[in-house]
């Protein structure tokens, strides 16, 4: 959650707990981006970042491709198959190749998990 740049938060604004700051590494789409400032409540574990903190953790995320990976796409019929595009920032980022196995099933009605197996 994202708070403004010189807001001093001690009070969780969920819970109404005890803020502590300490850097945390950030994780983000798997990938850990380093160790950021941090305002985590002690009761319920919210994790706040000031303006400043997200804008540090932005560049750092675009510098390592996370950014423009979500994107809408169309299925495509192919024979009596439906095929999957994928764009190119997260075929990039994955390292996928033309022809690659993957393993893809459902986790519920709404969402597909798509596994890499090792080589």
């Amino acid at each position: 959650m994202l708070i403004g740049d010189k807001m001093k938060i001690e009070k969780c604004p969920e819970c109404n707990g005890k803020i502590i700051i300490k850097n945390e590494e950030y994780i983000l789409l798997g990938f850990n981006l380093g160790k950021f400032k941090t305002m985590i409540c002690g009761n319920c574990g919210l994790k706040l970042y000031d303006e400043e903190t997200m804008d540090k953790i932005d560049i750092v995320a675009k510098k390592l491709g996370l950014w423009g990976l979500e994107s809408k796409t169309k299925l495509n019929e192919l024979g009596n198959s439906l095929a999957i595009r994928l764009n190119k920032n997260l075929v990039n980022l994955l390292k996928l190749k033309k022809g690659e196995e993957i393993i893809i099933y459902p986790e519920n009605k709404n969402k597909l998990i798509v596994e890499i197996p090792d080589s």
